[in-house]
């Protein structure tokens, strides 16, 4: 469960539909539409269908018009804490099934809370259709009298833990409350955040969760939508049966506020504990969701910083060189919108002069206008998004309930569409002068710890209310508690849990392959549901080809490549991509270099041929290498602030030692980056190579189309490259655990595990498939015993990285302060006793998980591309996803003691924890393991 904030979800033009033939030719974006049919229920429920047969899934999404804009001072983050109770227990529906049945079913289950809506959704197997009938309308309809005194104080903890992870372990989190509460009057609903204030959450009552869901959670409050492999009349019917019966609630009055008006312009600071850099953030009042003018602010915001040419970037980045990067953005929501200016500098940076540079920027604008050039590379680029938003059912859904629930128009996105290519160049100034020329904004100056002096002059002091996590826990610990004891609803359907339907059969796609002349392999799958491709050129070696002692090279030289070419510059090539409304990419992982992109079928040709120009032309710009290693500094300057980053980096490091490339920071670190020259970049440049190379592509396109866009990359010639093979050995870490200290962390950081297996190894799809009861989302054992029964953290997870090199297997979690080391017990005793507590019905419980969660596991084009590596990487069969299946069917109970009883022993682990040594030190002890202490890098204290 996540507080949200979809602007809608695609942003500007969003998604259109299913009519696309499988041509290559050029269609118009009027003749594209959702199609969908839409009825309303006697209870006033509104429910959209939309059938769409190209995959055995079906996605429920469903809209509660109610978010935290409904809440009232003193009662704040309540329609998020509601979202949390709703996945606890309903009448007629075991306890706990909502979040642990869905997963064993092969489905995916979330909700998420906005200003202005809180939404549940998910998605499944055809066969588990009505099951989620069942589920979702018990969820929605008859889940009040399950309330607990228990259930409430336990998901009290698991939402503060919630807060802790995003807002108080995390740099920059309190930003949020600073900006609402000095931007929006008080009492005004967007005055606080979503999350909440902990206190408020703390004083919650059943009383309270009662009456909220008596005044919102009507059926005339709410919109359903279901899309996917669905027969309408027989899904009407189902509706009918499963939600025809719940209360039509009240009335709900509409909302309506006058816009925000700031007579002054309102600076504020403030000293994060987390934060390495310096921050400021500018927000202007603007206007609502659906109004005429959100279409030329969501272009403005583009046009001001989203390009090498747009004036912020020119000026703060290029010239004065104060940041790495520059945010500008509209954001609309339902009874108000926000235009933010948003730049992290440099270390050490004045944000005085920052914010001088964004007034520079600006008056550049003003004396320029709108580049023609960049208005039509924007609209390209929308064009692309537009198609891309079709690519899953569950995207579809999401944009089918927010337009019906929020504007009555469940289609809307047509006329979306059309406003925002009607935007004009006269539109955009007139939105640029009437919101932000001359008008007052609130600013935010957020720097490190004892740097007041970078923060913009003459600012106030910001308040914020800071929890202080104490020892003492007595008050924090919850349990599941008895069940609630209640006179059902009555119904005159048999509301008990409906049968499967006919099981899906999983189809693995056909694959075709082919080979050019120079050497590289091509592997590809043709997709016809929507015009668009996308593609990616794996080249063996990635960071294993880095020089010793200058670990980031490759990295460094991936964002090089992508800075212009012999007759681009960054800007042009960057212009010619927009243009083509195409993404390319580079960047280098442990063991590969890659080269991705993605546009639509039609433009492919010309995209391979700048991909071309990029390989074979780079441009080698001083000034650019200049910029990106100041960036990179800055990136890995702001990772020293981050809890999460500090145990990925360290946990690694334990894993392979400090002498190991994979023991490093694949960006590398400030040590090993700092004398990176360019003579270092071209050098690596001779890697690449496509001798080696595999070049993947998924989409609407066939062998013989591909082969023929291809034609660019002959010129592209290389030798095979000698890559090295890394030795990997255990350290002499197992058995220890070690502590990092992060002052005043309200949570602690908690890694376990050991080295493991390659990828390539026999046992490789076997040691995950053992997983999945331990840790494979949220119907392991780690999550529901540790967020679920205790209420100690917000998600607990394990599993393995696949590689080529022996990878680590790694129990990863974040839990309250206080809690960590009962959290540290349960997963010893969790991981010591897993062997003898894996039986037959384990054994059960994973195939049905497993081979029902690949009916919707490779339903877009991304993941039909990692089909692809995975069969070019590891030498797999090209039915590898029949094999694998064939293999989970034939473990039995002994196979999977066997795997757990070899890669999971808990006497080899490594336990790390990043946390609170003032109160946290001592506590871990008890454990019973030794105790080291390591600074952030991992060095022994």
């Amino acid at each position: 469960m996540r507080t949200i904030k979809f602007a809608l979800l695609l942003i500007s033009l969003t998604v259109i539909s299913c009519k696309y033939s499988g041509t290559t030719e050029t269609t118009k974006t009027e003749d594209f539409k959702i199609n969908y049919e839409k009825f309303t229920l006697k209870n006033g429920l509104e429910v959209i269908l939309h059938e769409d047969h190209s995959d055995p899934i079906v996605a429920v999404a469903t809209l509660m018009h109610v978010g935290s804009n409904r809440e009232k001072p003193g009662k704040t983050g309540f329609a998020h804490f509601f979202e949390h109770m709703s996945f606890n227990d309903s009448e007629n529906v075991p306890v706990g099934a909502n979040r642990k049945m869905i997963p064993e079913w092969g489905g995916s289950r979330n909700g998420g809370t906005s200003n202005d809506y809180t939404v549940y959704y998910e998605v499944v197997p055809k066969d588990a259709f009505e099951k989620i009938m069942w589920i979702d309308s018990d969820r929605f309809g008859y889940m009040i009298n399950t309330v607990t005194e228990a259930a409430l104080e336990r998901e009290k903890q698991v939402v503060k833990n919630e807060k802790r992870q995003r807002v108080d372990n995390a740099a920059y989190g309190y930003t949020d409350e600073i900006i609402r509460k000095n931007l929006y009057p008080e009492g005004h609903p967007y005055s606080w955040t979503v999350i909440g204030a902990l206190p408020d959450l703390q004083a919650a009552t059943i009383d309270d969760v009662k009456a909220f869901y008596q005044q919102y959670y009507g059926a005339k409050n709410a919109s359903l939508v279901i899309a996917g492999d669905i027969d309408v009349a027989e899904t009407k019917k189902l509706v009918e049966q499963w939600f025809g019966e719940i209360p039509s609630g009240p009335e709900v009055e509409e909302q309506n506020f006058e816009p925000v008006v700031l007579n002054e312009t309102k600076s504020l600071y403030f000293e994060d504990n987390f934060a390495k850099l310096p921050e400021i953030r500018l927000v202007y009042p603007t206007v609502k969701n659906y109004h005429e003018d959100t279409y030329a602010l969501d272009i403005l915001g583009q046009l001001l910083s989203g390009s090498k040419k747009s004036p912020l970037y020119n000026v703060i980045v290029q010239e004065q060189k104060l940041a790495p990067n520059v945010g500008t953005y509209q954001n609309s929501s339902e009874l108000a919108g926000e235009f933010v200016f948003r730049v992290r500098a440099n270390a050490g940076t004045d944000l005085d002069q920052v914010k001088s540079a964004i007034d520079d920027g600006l008056k550049r604008f003003e004396t320029n206008g709108v580049n023609s050039a960049d208005l039509k590379r924007i609209k390209a680029q929308l064009e692309t998004d537009l198609y891309q938003g079709v690519s899953t059912v569950l995207n579809k859904a999401f944009q089918l309930v927010q337009d019906n629930e929020f504007n009555g128009d469940p289609s809307f996105i047509t006329k979306r569409a059309k406003l925002t290519n009607a935007v004009t160049e006269a539109d955009i100034m007139r939105v640029y002068n009437t919101y932000l020329k001359g008008k007052h904004a609130v600013m935010t100056s957020v720097v490190p710890k004892g740097q007041l002096d970078l923060a913009v002059a003459e600012s106030k002091e910001a308040t914020v209310w800071i929890e202080e996590v104490k020892q003492d826990v007595a008050n924090e610990e919850v349990s599941q508690g008895e069940e609630a004891v209640y006179e059902k609803t009555p119904s005159k359907f048999d509301r008990s849990e409906p049968d499967f339907g006919k099981l899906p059969v999983f189809k693995a796609p056909a694959i075709w392959k082919g080979e050019l002349k120079n050497g590289m392999a091509l592997y590809g799958i043709e997709n016809n549901e929507v015009p668009l491709v996308q593609f990616d050129i794996t080249i063996p070696g990635g960071q294993l080809l880095d020089p010793k002692g200058k670990e980031g090279v490759s990295n460094l030289f991936s964002d090089l490549m992508m800075q212009g070419t012999k007759t681009k510059t960054a800007a042009d090539l960057e212009e010619a991509i927009g243009l083509l409304g195409a993404n390319i990419n580079m960047y280098s992982a442990n063991e590969d270099f890659h080269i991705t992109g993605s546009c639509l079928t039609k433009n492919l040709d010309e995209t391979i041929k700048l991909v071309k120009e990029i390989i074979l032309e780079p441009r080698w710009d001083a000034s650019e290498f200049s910029r990106l290693k100041q960036a990179l500094e800055t990136s890995l300057k702001g990772s020293e602030a981050n809890p999460n980053a500090i145990a990925s980096n360290v946990f690694d490091q334990l894993m392979y030692g400090k002498d190991n490339r994979f023991g490093i920071n694949s960006s590398g670190t400030l040590q090993s980056t700092k004398d990176i020259t360019m003579e270092d970049l071209k050098a690596y440049y001779h890697n690449l190579s496509p001798k080696d190379a595999t070049f993947h592509i998924a989409g609407a396109i066939n062998k013989t189309q591909t082969i023929a866009a291809l034609s660019p990359l002959k010129a592209w010639k290389g030798d095979t490259i000698n890559v090295p093979t890394l030795a990997v050995q255990s350290t002499d870490a197992a058995g220890t655990l070690y502590f990092v200290d992060v002052p005043d962390a309200k949570q602690s950081v908690l890694y376990i595990g050991k080295l493991a297996l390659s990828g390539k190894d026999e046992n490789a799809n076997n040691l995950d498939f053992a997983n999945e009861i331990l840790g494979g989302g949220s119907s392991g054992r780690l999550f529901q015993t540790l967020r679920i029964g205790k209420g100690y953290t917000y998600g607990a997870y394990s599993g393995i990285t696949n590689r080529e090199a022996v990878s680590p297997f790694a129990i990863r979690t974040s839990v309250r302060a206080n809690a960590t080391l009962k959290s540290l017990e349960i997963i010893k005793n969790m991981v010591k006793d897993y062997k003898e507590s894996f039986t037959d019905t384990e054994v059960e419980l994973t195939k049905n998980k497993i081979l029902k969660g690949n009916t919707r596991a490779y339903e877009s084009l991304g993941a039909q591309l990692g089909i692809l590596r995975r069969i070019s990487k590891y030498n797999k069969d090209d039915n590898f996803l029949d094999t694998d299946q064939d293999e989970l069917l034939s473990m039995n109970l002994e196979n999977y003691q066997a795997i757990i009883d070899q890669y999971l022993n808990e006497s080899e682990m490594v336990y790390l924890v990043v946390g609170d040594k003032a109160t946290q030190f001592e506590e871990v002890k008890k454990l019973g393991k030794p105790v080291v202490q390591l600074d952030i890098y991992g060095n022994k204290i």
